[in-house]
């Protein structure tokens, strides 16, 4: 009876043990390589899955998923002959669980290997300040290149970015010192551009004050030459509408003769021609009025000393 007992027990661990290996539950974003007798059968897809417990054997599971890789610094030598070393990080994703199980042993080491080798054959055809610049151009080399390699290991390569880039001690030492140059370069042009600004700017503004100055001045002359013609017009219009007499005009004539003679510095002063006829007018209206039995109403005027005596013999001599 006991013995019955224990071969009962042992059916139904071999029952439980049997239902495990049948049942297979796969995550989402993965996959498992189902072998029969050490050959591939068939892929395993996410969900619940039904194999042949003791005959079908998972050999590997893999995550479909993204991956992120990074890979350590690896020293490149530049077409100048510099050392420099160069971080790699690698974004691929498992296209072909199969291929990716039975194509190639590592796909990881795989990976990193063919980066190396082709991040040297890119880098040696480059200087080193074009290596520090083309940073797009090496990233697009080496997934091309790591894409086409990998396409037949159930990999497709997404994406590869450069970490950094760092050239040898001395050169970081050159870099920072031409950098600093080129520094203090831009800022003495930019201190000089602005002086050169300021001043210009200042001449400028020294041109336009003239400019307004003189425009300024012309008008003003304009406008006072305006005015003076204006009333020049005036008195003119207002002479001819008073329609004057020979008697009034030389009357004028004597009342202006005091005010040109004016001044310490008036040593010779010229008469003019036409006060001769003024006086003889004036001579000849007063005649007329003493003539007549009458007095002048006006005041009596002085004759005006020309300068000279009504006898030859007084007359100055001449030079």
């Amino acid at each position: 009876m006991d013995a019955v007992i224990i071969v009962l027990i042992i059916l139904v661990v071999l029952v439980f043990i049997a239902l495990i290996k049948t049942i297979q539950v796969i995550p989402q974003a993965s996959a498992a390589i189902v072998e029969r007798f050490g050959r591939y059968t068939r892929t395993l897809n996410a969900g619940l899955n039904i194999v042949v417990p003791f005959i079908d054997t998972i050999r590997n599971r893999i995550d479909l998923r993204e991956q992120v890789v990074p890979f350590p610094p690896q020293p490149v030598i530049t077409q100048d002959n510099l050392v420099v070393n160069i971080d790699t990080v690698i974004y691929y994703q498992v296209t072909d669980a199969r291929a990716a199980t039975y194509e190639v042993s590592s796909y990881i080491q795989a990976i990193e290997q063919l980066t190396v080798t082709t991040l040297r054959n890119i880098i040696g055809g480059m200087d080193l300040e074009r290596t520090l610049t083309s940073r797009e151009e090496i990233n697009a080399a080496l997934r091309g290149v790591l894409d086409e390699a990998t396409g037949k290991w159930g990999i497709r390569v997404n994406r590869v970015e450069l970490k950094a880039i760092e050239p040898p001690t001395s050169i970081q030492d050159s870099m920072e010192k031409q950098m600093r140059a080129d520094r203090d370069k831009r800022a003495a042009i930019l201190q000089a551009e602005g002086v050169r600004q300021s001043e210009i700017l200042q001449a400028e503004g020294h041109k336009q004050s003239e400019i307004l100055r003189a425009e300024g001045d012309a008008k003003a002359a304009a406008l006072r030459a305006e005015g003076e013609a204006q009333a020049i017009r005036t008195v003119f219009e207002s002479i001819h509408a008073g329609d004057p007499d020979q008697k009034l005009l030389s009357y004028q004539y004597l009342q202006m003769l005091p005010k040109i003679a004016e001044g310490d510095a008036n040593k010779l002063w010229i008469v003019p021609s036409e006060i001769g006829d003024a006086l003889k007018g004036l001579g000849g209206a007063l005649d007329g009025f003493k003539r007549q039995g009458g007095e002048p109403s006006g005041p009596t005027i002085p004759a005006p000393s020309t300068g000279m005596s009504k006898r030859p013999s007084e007359r100055p001599p001449i030079d």
